[in-house]
């Protein structure tokens, strides 16, 4: 069964872990925490900038899934 909950606030948040651990349910939350490293924020900001500056363009989706339905069938 999975339940999708909203929350509003850190203070709700913590109220909820609190008791999903007293009562030692198994959960999972999908807002974890993560940070990227300083090399994985240039290369970024470099992609964007080639994008930016015309050296690299965006392909439609639909073009895309085309070509990869002709490598994996």
């Amino acid at each position: 069964m999975t339940v999708t909950v909203n929350l509003y606030s850190a203070e709700q948040e913590k109220t909820l872990i609190d008791f999903l651990e007293k009562m030692h349910f198994d959960f999972q939350s999908d807002q974890e925490d993560f940070s990227l490293t300083d090399d994985q924020k240039a290369e970024i900001l470099r992609r964007d900038n080639d994008f930016v500056s015309g050296k690299t363009t965006a392909r439609n989706w639909d073009d895309i899934k085309r070509d990869l339905k002709s490598v994996y069938r």
